[in-house]
C-alpha cells in the first residue's frame, strides 16, 4: 500500500499542491531572476518552466529523481523556449562538472531531500564562481506555537509527504553549506501555518 501511494497518489498531490496559486506567485519573485545555464533541483512536473525568462536561459537542466514526477513534466517541455536536459537522479551527487552552472534554481525541495548538507554542497560545488542560487522554500516558522506544532507533527507529516520536513531551517542549512546570502524575505503564505512559511532570495559561494 505504501509503495502504491508513493508512486501513485504521491506525486499527483505534489504537483496539485506545488501548483497552488499562492505558491505560483512566490516562483514568480525568484525563476525570473536565473540565468546562462541553470540546474533546477527537484524539477518536479515542471511548474517553473512558465517563469524562466527565455531571453536570459541558454540551457535548464532539470534534476528530478521521480519518474512519476518527470512524465507529467514532459508535455511541456517541447514549448520552454530553450534545452532542457533531464538527469533522474537525486542532488546528493549531481553528474556535473565543477563550476558548470549559471545559476541553481531550489523551490519547495530542500525540505524533502535526505542529505541536505551534502546535497547543498553538491550545488555549490557545480556553480561558476560569482554563479547564484536562488531559492524559495518552506520551513520553520518564527512563532514559538507554531514551531511547537511543526515538531509534533513532522514526524507523520514526512511518512505522508514523501520526507518532506516542516522543521527545517533553509538560510541556516544553505549558510552552513558555504553560501553567503545575498537577499532574504519570509512571509506565511495563505492556509495551515505549520507548513506555510516561506523564505525566499538568492545567494552565492562564499
Amino acid at each position: 500500500m505504501q509503495r502504491f501511494y508513493e508512486r501513485h497518489v504521491l506525486p499527483r498531490l505534489i504537483h496539485a499542491t506545488c501548483g497552488s496559486r499562492p505558491i505560483e506567485r512566490q516562483r514568480g519573485k525568484v525563476i525570473p531572476g536565473a540565468s546562462g545555464r541553470v540546474l533546477e533541483i527537484g524539477f518536479g512536473s515542471g511548474h517553473n518552466l512558465s517563469w524562466y525568462d527565455r531571453g536570459a536561459v541558454k540551457e535548464l537542466l532539470a534534476l528530478e529523481p521521480s519518474e512519476a514526477l518527470l512524465a507529467m513534466a514532459r508535455p511541456a517541455l517541447a514549448g520552454a523556449g530553450f534545452p532542457v536536459t533531464e538527469i533522474p537522479c537525486g542532488a546528493e551527487s549531481i553528474p556535473l562538472p565543477r563550476g558548470s552552472v549559471d545559476t541553481v534554481v531550489l523551490t519547495y525541495t530542500l525540505c524533502s531531500i535526505p542529505e541536505v548538507r551534502t546535497a547543498l554542497e553538491e550545488m555549490r560545488r557545480v556553480l561558476k564562481p560569482g554563479g547564484r542560487l536562488v531559492f524559495v522554500e518552506h520551513g520553520a516558522a518564527p512563532d514559538a506555537g507554531v514551531r511547537r506544532w511543526q515538531g509534533r507533527l513532522n514526524p507523520l507529516w514526512r511518512r505522508v509527504s514523501g520526507g518532506c520536513r516542516l522543521t527545517l531551517d533553509p538560510p541556516r542549512e544553505i549558510v552552513a553549506a558555504g553560501f553567503s546570502i545575498g537577499s532574504l524575505e519570509t512571509l506565511y503564505l495563505p492556509g495551515w501555518r505549520p507548513a506555510t512559511f516561506n523564505y525566499w532570495g538568492w545567494a552565492r559561494p562564499a
